[in-house]
């Protein structure tokens, strides 16, 4: 049987209620009249209340009879001890670690005493990102103890000698493998393996080697590596390539780990599913590698016959006579997202981005299920992801949860949803988002008794959609979507009627990403962004979605890549990621205006067309365009809504939604053009 220890895993928030926020449902700004000129306009906007409110996870650890688990995406950051014989949560510590925090690496030393805890944000402030907290004395926060320059720490793992070591990265840059000295308190750059790797995700150590594990992530294509494994030697600081010759192709190393004599290699796959290898720490030259049916292969765990891993397809064990895998069998929930196993008197701990904690008796089958957050987790705040409004509701994706507010009664309901909706539509009542990582579409009909559900897939190297577009004449919902291993993107499409769907490859060029998409009259206009420095972006293109066939393209001779796209009349509108407007006349496909708003708007943005004007929503500014001049025109200053992958805005029931602080906001705005 499955026991749960709290009465569902869908969270039911009532406005103000469950975790102690406050939650204003009035005007934050009285109605106003503009200020004199060509837009003046009466603006008002009220505060929902916080957007998505849960305890999210990325890492978890078992230290003795405890597992640590790392926060993701809460300000700030911190660690809980989850104790498993009490099933509750027994202590915490908070790390001051800069903006949007996530712990995606912890480690322990040889004597159970020091966790080291990793951290990786999304901007940095030059601060520390490896701390050390002593568990024999947990009520002490834990200390920063050292800083890599990568910015982002992805693993940590510790020798038997208690030497601490780190990889993880920073854009633009081949990730380093950093050694931490607890002696000295010095922490050491040992040098890039790999100078065409993007990202290292993988660290393992034993009494004379570490072995290093990167790859392509988050900027792949191009000459960028493919999966690659190195070993240092700790005595002779030399490196050598060891990446078994099947995994090759794959596009990153994801897991390593030391068990029995062996080394334990996990990949990403592309293409190709993920791979898992056995390898002897004698003789690397000898291994086994056995491909698996997943996208991934992580969080490693052993017992004395069997080596555990967690996949998108959820739990497996490879044998060791045999040199086989099975899935792990049991009676429980899908575990969603795998964020740490472990293996301890015939059973796993597995960490679940769901927010709960499932004990698995191997022999049985049968497991427990503890909430983390009735177990005393404290939630919080997120940064959001996809936002989309309608049929009553308003919905914002975050890290395994979207969160329901019901416009009428105020009443939030979080429900899981594995990665992250990066943008959302709602069609017809039903929900329908672009769900990262190598999820697809996935939907959610709020009139059925049931949780959001795969409507989609794609192929898994077209792995992060960007952007969401309905498009009313051919009935199909148009996704922008980006390839952070192969480089380029994709536009696919999906009809809710029929459940037909096609995905374009490379509708821009094989560099250029489809970073955001809109339609008018049944034409899907595309524009595109590079994830590196060189080559082509800001490439505007207009395809026939049913057949996916160019119509023409445009070299919009921009600076930076397209941040969003709208369009209002006759004139696409465009902005880019370094703050330019240009404007595309749809009948003469020409640029006909172009402009310098990066006051309001630089980086990332979002657009709509909302009574007859092109509003956009920048990390700072709600701002829109004249539909005549084109003249930019701040609607709400400082907004500085806490988006983790940048901002967003819906648009219902005459209403602007989008994000302030980590509030949503409904933001009524009456131009007089």
């Amino acid at each position: 049987m499955t026991h749960f220890s709290s009465p569902s895993r869908r969270r039911l928030l009532q406005a103000g209620g469950a975790f102690g926020l406050a939650t204003a449902a009035g005007p934050l700004l009285a109605p106003r009249a503009g200020a004199a000129g060509p837009a003046a306009a009466t603006t008002t906007m009220t505060d929902l209340g916080p957007g998505l409110v849960q305890f999210s996870l990325m890492s978890g650890l078992l230290v003795g009879d405890t597992v640590y688990i790392g926060s993701r995406n809460m300000q700030p950051a911190g660690v809980i001890g989850f104790h498993l014989p009490s099933r509750k949560v027994v202590s915490r510590t908070a790390l001051d670690a800069g903006p949007e925090p996530s712990v995606q690496a912890l480690a322990a030393d040889p004597t159970g005493r020091y966790l080291y805890i990793g951290v990786l944000v999304k901007a940095d402030r030059g601060g520390p990102n490896l701390y050390r907290w002593d568990l024999k004395t947990p009520e002490t926060p834990a200390v920063a103890i050292g800083r890599t320059e990568d910015r982002d720490i992805r693993d940590l793992t510790v020798a038997p000698d208690g030497t601490v070591y780190a990889v993880g990265g920073v854009p633009g840059k081949a990730p380093s493998l950093w050694e931490y000295d607890p002696a000295t308190g010095a922490v050491t750059g040992r040098g890039v393996p790999d100078p065409k790797a993007t990202l290292a995700r993988a660290v393992a150590a034993s009494d004379t080697t570490v072995f290093f594990g990167a790859g392509s992530v988050l900027a792949g294509g191009g000459g960028a590596s493919k999966a690659s494994l190195y070993a240092f030697d700790r005595k002779t600081h030399a490196y050598t390539p060891i990446v078994p010759e099947e995994m090759e192709k794959d596009p990153s190393l994801r897991e390593l780990a030391v068990v029995d004599g062996h080394l334990v290699v996990g990949t990403s796959g592309g293409v190709d599913p993920a791979k898992l290898a056995v390898m002897d720490l004698d003789d690397l030259s000898s291994y086994t590698v056995v491909p698996t049916k997943g996208t991934v292969v992580k969080t490693l765990a052993a017992d004395a016959d069997r080596i555990y891993f967690a996949s998108d397809a959820g739990l497996h064990a490879y044998g060791k006579a045999d040199r086989t895998l099975s899935p792990v069998e049991f009676d429980g929930p899908d575990l969603g997202e795998i964020w740490g196993v472990d293996h301890v008197d015939g059973k796993l701990v597995v960490v679940s981005a769901y927010g709960f904690v499932a004990e698995i008796d191997v022999a049985a089958g049968t497991s427990v299920v503890t909430d983390l957050h009735e177990a005393g987790a404290e939630a919080g705040p997120q940064a959001g992801m996809g936002i989309a409004a309608g049929a009553g509701y308003v919905y914002l994706g975050g890290n395994g949860a979207i969160s329901r507010r019901d416009l009428r009664t105020g009443e939030v309901v979080n429900l899981p949803a594995p990665g992250e909706a990066k943008d959302a539509e709602v069609i017809g009542g039903v929900l329908y988002t672009g769900q990262y990582n190598a999820q697809g579409i996935w939907s959610y009909d709020p009139s059925r008794r049931r949780d959001p559900r795969q409507a989609a897939s794609f192929p898994s190297e077209q792995n992060r959609p960007l952007d969401t577009s309905w498009d009313p004449e051919n009935r199909l919902l148009l996704v922008g979507v980006q390839s952070d291993t192969e480089g380029g993107g994709a536009l696919w499409t999906y009809c809710p009627r029929t459940g037909r769907k096609a995905s374009y490859v490379n509708p821009i060029d094989d560099v250029q990403l489809v970073r955001a998409v809109v339609n008018r009259d049944g034409v899907a206009f595309l524009g595109g962004d590079n994830a590196s420095k060189e080559g082509p972006r800001a490439t505007v293109v207009a395809l026939d979605p049913v057949t996916g066939k160019e119509r023409w393209r445009l070299d919009t001779r921009q600076a930076a890549g397209v941040a969003a796209l709208a369009v209002q009349g006759r004139n696409l509108y465009g902005l880019t990621t370094k703050g330019a407007l240009f404007v595309v006349d749809l009948r003469t496909r020409k640029v006909v205006h172009t402009a310098d708003v990066s006051a309001v708007s630089k980086g990332f943005a979002a657009m709509v067309t909302h009574r007859g004007a092109v509003y956009g929503v920048s990390d700072t500014t709600l701002f829109r365009f004249h539909p005549k001049t084109f003249a930019v025109r701040t609607v709400v200053a400082g907004i500085n809504g806490a988006w983790y992958s940048g901002p967003h805005i819906n648009v219902h029931g005459g209403l602007l939604y989008t994000l302030r602080g980590h509030n949503l906001v409904a933001v009524d705005d009456r131009p007089s053009h």
